[in-house]
């Protein structure tokens, strides 16, 4: 009996520190879910004083100290020179001194939400750019939602409808709606080992019609236009609805082909439009992309020629918000990690 009395104790204790934790995570999800979502703001930062931090960085530890000296005065007589060749060129009313390349990383989602964020960075770089400056936009998307991708391509539309140069850099995967993005590019680059392509929709759904009439539970649903649902989650499809959801599919794809040849023409879209993807090497020899490179190596081709700089956008969260994030970061951590299991994600 006294070990059931302890016993009990300690789950009463353990019970009222819970309740206890679950009350003070409330209050604090309560007060700041009132707070007002974070405005965004634009961060732009020179890529190329990093890497020039870097260079010296390394110059310090690698040379003996004879060389850094001779480094030092080389550098003091660059930098005096450069000064002057400035203050010549504002003299002569303008003040644009080198090129610049404005680079830009997009990681989509399946939602393609993120495309919010980068109509806000093309919007910022269309205000000073220049003609003689280029847009470098490291991508990095499997695909997603037909009208988001859309959308995203379009918006990668806008700087080449201003003049700029546009060079789109896939280091990992463009597929589906990524590549969707990716062939809008002036000079489209992949690593030898990216997947490329995908040209092809998928759209898939489960039914729980025979479960539901197994449980006697009845699903009624109205609808006003023949075609208003093609097939549903919880009634009973039939062929008629089959037909028309795989032509709605189709047409999808048509579109999808004629935008990416419209991009491409030289392409053989037949040839690349069925839904397969390969690795960067394989989709240079098809025409998918133009060279095989990483984003390092072509941004460090460009550097100390031009002026490079970082252009992103970013939303700061309130503690709610945080909290919100955090608990979704688990959950898809757990699903990712039990779909793994099933097939390979790219």
């Amino acid at each position: 009996m006294e070990f059931l009395y302890e016993y009990g104790l300690f789950v009463a204790k353990a019970v009222t520190l819970v309740i206890a934790f679950v009350v003070v995570v409330s209050t604090i999800v309560g007060v700041a879910s009132k707070q007002k979502q974070g405005k965004g703001q634009l961060e732009i930062v020179s890529i190329s004083e990093q890497l020039k931090d870097i260079t010296n960085y390394a110059k310090e530890v690698l040379l003996d100290k004879n060389a850094l000296k001779k480094l030092a005065k080389e550098q003091k007589k660059e930098a005096k020179a450069k000064s002057k060749a400035k203050n010549k060129v504002k003299d002569q009313g303008d003040e644009s001194e080198k090129s610049r390349l404005f680079v830009i990383d997009f990681k989509g989602s399946m939602d393609a939400n993120e495309v919010e964020h980068l109509r806000e960075e093309i919007t910022a770089i269309l205000c000073v750019a220049n003609k003689e400056d280029e847009v470098l936009v490291r991508l990095e998307s499997g695909g997603g939602v037909v009208h988001g991708y859309g959308l995203a391509a379009s918006q990668l539309q806008r700087i080449k409808e201003k003049g700029l140069k546009l060079t789109i850099a896939v280091d990992k995967v463009a597929a589906s709606g990524g590549y969707m993005m990716a062939c809008v590019a002036d000079k489209l680059l992949a690593s030898q080992f990216a997947y490329i392509g995908s040209i092809g929709v998928l759209a898939q759904l489960p039914n729980f019609n025979k479960l539901l009439k197994k449980n006697d539970i009845e699903f009624e649903q109205h609808t006003a236009g023949e075609f208003k649902r093609t097939l549903t989650i919880f009634g009973e499809n039939n062929d008629e609805g089959r037909a028309k959801f795989r032509e709605e599919i189709e047409e999808i794809h048509v579109l999808f082909k004629d935008f990416v040849q419209s991009q491409r023409p030289e392409m053989d879209i037949d040839k690349v439009a069925t839904g397969e993807y390969w690795p960067g090497i394989k989709a240079k020899a098809l025409g998918l992309v133009d060279d095989i490179t990483t984003s390092d190596d072509y941004i460090l081709s460009h550097y100390p020629a031009r002026e490079i700089f970082s252009v992103k956008y970013a939303v700061k969260k309130n503690v709610a918000e945080k909290l919100g994030m955090s608990a979704a970061n688990v959950v898809e951590r757990v699903f990712m990690k039990s779909m793994n299991k099933a097939r390979h994600w790219f």
